[in-house]
């Protein structure tokens, strides 16, 4: 969406679905190329079925005037980077593992996975992985820690060495019918794939990627959905869910309330209101823009 490129194109680069498999990294998609062929479109935006049709031309999505259009040096394959936790360890779990399940077959693999001697510290799966429900990322680590040695001896070797080589390019950025996700996938078409091969040149731009992972975002499913849910009839969630939020809002409003009452509240609020040295992120933006692309700071 925000690289306004349609779905099963890269927002990194210029490959497109069917290149997804490709061996080498295709050019970058810079934003002078989206805004060249913003600019070429002549229908009018207003006209959507006419504007999406035009839009289907260049692959494009549909937004005709992008929130970064303007900002200097903004350009989305910089911006937008592979996120450890979906791109890397998802991508283990929906495709690398499933992969492992077919060929040593799913029976042998959980069988191996049981009979792990328990290690402190370490998730032991005593009733294998293939039938895993509500998996975490936390899970998706456990199981990459053990995935090499235990397809060892049983999967051929060049494909212990393609898993090997994967878990190797997880770890490094970090400091036959093949069975997906949810459908059979006969093809190396793989959107996930293709942005692994651009982990080296997003960690040049803006420094390691770690740091970006959506792990903190994500568990605000279990505090907003997850426990929230527990707490239904397990009839009708959408609206028992936010009668719950609401009351613990309130509660947290009360509690604060009650706190701020039973203490001195001058010297905290003479504390609030003290005046903060706020940043003119726009004068920056601007002070970048006269500069060249040598002189800008990068992170390490």
């Amino acid at each position: 969406m925000l690289a306004c490129v349609r779905g099963k194109t890269s927002p990194f680069t210029m490959a497109l679905y069917l290149q997804f498999g490709d061996h080498f990294w295709h050019p970058v998609h810079m934003h002078v190329i989206t805004l060249a062929q913003l600019a070429s479109i002549t229908v009018d935006p207003n006209d959507l079925e006419a504007y999406f049709k035009a839009c289907t031309e260049h692959w494009l999505n549909g937004v005709h005037a992008p929130f970064w259009k303007g900002y200097p040096h903004a350009d989305p394959s910089i911006f937008l980077m592979p996120e450890p936790l979906h791109h890397w360890h998802k991508e283990f779990y929906d495709y690398d593992l499933q992969w492992c399940l077919k060929v040593v077959g799913a029976q042998e693999l959980d069988f191996r996975f049981s009979i792990l001697q328990p290690i402190t510290g370490y998730h032991h799966f005593v009733g294998g992985i293939s039938k895993l429900k509500q998996v975490t990322g936390r899970v998706h680590h456990d199981i990459q820690r053990y995935i090499v040695g235990l397809i060892s001896g049983v999967a051929s070797c060049r494909f212990v060495i393609a898993i090997h080589a994967l878990m190797n390019v997880q770890y490094l950025a970090q400091c036959p019918a093949w069975m997906g996700a949810k459908k059979l996938i006969n093809n190396w078409f793989i959107p996930k794939l293709e942005l692994l091969q651009s982990i080296t040149s997003s960690t040049r731009k803006v420094g390691a990627l770690i740091q970006w992972s959506a792990d903190a975002t994500e568990h605000a499913h279990v505090s907003e959905i997850k426990d929230p849910a527990r707490h239904t009839n397990n009839n009708n969630y959408d609206p028992q869910i936010c009668c719950y939020l609401d009351r613990q809002e309130k509660l947290q409003h009360f509690a604060i309330t009650t706190t701020l009452r039973s203490y001195n509240p001058t010297a905290l609020l003479e504390e609030m209101n003290q005046k903060r040295i706020t940043t003119n992120y726009f004068s920056k933006a601007t002070q970048f823009d006269t500069l060249s692309h040598r002189q800008l700071a990068y992170p390490p």
